[in-house]
């Protein structure tokens, strides 16, 4: 590429899902609606936990850990595609865009490691039942989801850094409701090989890794389940495991559709419409598996409500 096709980069274009002025509103109250649903939802998820003493188990302490991410992961790109809508505007800032992706691709790992640990934790507490406390103890916890936030602090710096070391052309269009890292690479001038090389590697390592770990515990799960003798032992043992089972399910099979979709189609139009089920539709839809699912967080959000009402009707009550 010519140097004269090179320029210093202040900021980039977001297209967003749709160019249409018509769809922008539909767009808009759609995607504002399910940001504040999922926040919600997330929140109370993280509120019952904490506010009910009989989950804080490890399951439960791992379950509010990826609600916060979740409510996290969502917050990296919804409300900048919303204030985009709302001005008209498709700037986003250099900086801006890198600190973006920075975010998005920490918490989406992140997401995925924790899933991890808490297949995991579902495998100790089945094949293991009389040793679960001990094995899972609240520093083993901790200290699972410090490394969990280390390692996806590098891996999340180390792309960043990547990206910052590449120079673009002049056309700094990204065809994406936000900065995907893929897009952005593909507006560099200077030479991808590396990062891409990297790229590579750091997906098949950070999906097929806690993707094999995930599938191990479920089929010694699966074992333990099926030498069971008792059936009301069976439906007890893949009852505390259902939600989690769903949740992984929905993560892998809407990260796999955007991947296909990009491959078969050839679309980044496409791509950007597929991410939404990862990005956005799955965080929002966590808190509502694991709540009709679960009994004890069924009990804990009545509980929590009971509780915070009989509050404010006693404060008003105290009111002259």
């Amino acid at each position: 590429m010519e140097p004269g096709n090179l320029t210093r980069v202040s900021e980039f274009l977001l297209l967003g899902l749709s160019e249409e002025p018509d769809l922008q509103p539909l767009l808009f109250g759609l995607f504002l609606f399910m940001y504040l649903v999922g926040v919600l939802g997330n929140l109370l998820m993280i509120l019952a936990v904490s506010s009910d003493p009989h989950l804080h188990t490890p399951m439960y302490f791992f379950l509010s850990n990826l609600s916060f991410v979740d409510i996290c992961f969502t917050s990296t790109t919804v409300p900048k595609m919303l204030l985009n809508i709302q001005t008209q505007s498709k700037v986003i800032t250099y900086e801006s865009c890198i600190t973006q992706m920075f975010f998005f691709i920490l918490f989406v790992v992140l997401d995925n490691f924790l899933l991890t640990v808490m297949a995991y934790d579902r495998f100790v507490a089945i094949c293991y039942p009389l040793h679960y406390m001990t094995i899972m103890h609240p520093r083993l916890c901790g200290l699972l989801v410090l490394v969990s936030w280390i390692m996806c602090v590098l891996i999340s710096l180390l792309h960043s850094l990547l990206v910052l070391g590449l120079s673009f052309c002049t056309d700094l269009e990204i065809p994406h409701f936000f900065c995907e890292l893929n897009q952005v690479i593909q507006l560099a001038c200077s030479d991808t090989v590396v990062i891409y090389m990297v790229m590579y590697f750091a997906a098949v390592l950070l999906e097929g890794g806690p993707l094999a770990g995930i599938l191990y515990s479920y089929s010694k799960i699966v074992s333990s389940i099926h030498a069971m003798s008792s059936a009301q032992g069976k439906y007890k043992a893949f009852s505390t495991c259902a939600s989690h089972l769903s949740v992984v399910s929905l993560f892998y099979l809407t990260s796999l559709g955007v991947y296909l979709s990009s491959a078969v189609t050839h679309s980044s139009q496409s791509s950007a419409t597929a991410s939404v089920m990862y990005t956005v539709v799955t965080p929002m839809l966590n808190p509502f598996i694991y709540s009709l699912r679960n009994k004890d967080i069924r009990r804990a959000l009545e509980r929590f409500f009971w509780v915070y009402t009989r509050t404010i009707i006693l404060r008003l009550k105290k009111c002259p």
